[in-house]
């Protein structure tokens, strides 16, 4: 141990700051052009949700021109799942970003939607069955829904 361990005078005083990013990354490993199993399901969150929004737009119009009795709550429950959709959608992609993916436009092909990515400059296509889509965003809806359920039974727990 030198005596200077611990000094962080010393240390400001001989390293820049991007030099000393460079020297505590030093031993990570280098990320290769492979996607991993966490980037792949960033991808298809990236795909999914524009889907899921399109979906809520759709039932937001056709709930407009309805008589509904609950028309105005429904309306504000559907911006409020839109709103947690967007934010999610933001998140995802600037993770993508920053991990250096890219997803281009999509085809369908035999019930298979595929969409084509770059990944640290390794290029793939991604595809998912329909089907596959519509339950994961089936399941999606309804983690949205509880979540906005939950905290209106918590705001009125507390009134």
């Amino acid at each position: 141990m030198s005596k200077l361990d611990g000094n962080e005078r010393w240390k400001s005083k001989m390293l820049l700051t991007e030099h000393q990013e460079q020297y505590e990354n030093r031993n990570k490993h280098p990320q290769t052009g492979r996607v991993t199993t966490e980037e792949l399901t960033m991808i298809r969150d990236a795909i999914m949700f524009p889907y899921m929004l399109t979906m809520c737009e759709k039932s937001l119009q056709d709930l407009r021109i309805s008589t509904h009795l609950f028309k105005q709550i429904h309306e504000q429950f559907i911006q409020i799942i839109m709103k947690d959709i967007s934010r999610d959608l933001s998140k995802t992609n600037r993770e993508l970003r920053q991990r250096n993916i890219k997803i281009f436009s999509d085809e369908t092909h035999d019930g298979i939607i595929y969409h084509r990515y770059i990944c640290r400059g390794y290029e793939d296509r991604f595809g998912i069955v329909r089907e596959v889509l519509r339950s994961e965003i089936s399941v999606r809806f309804t983690k949205y829904s509880m979540r906005i359920l939950s905290q209106l039974n918590r705001e009125e727990q507390s009134i």
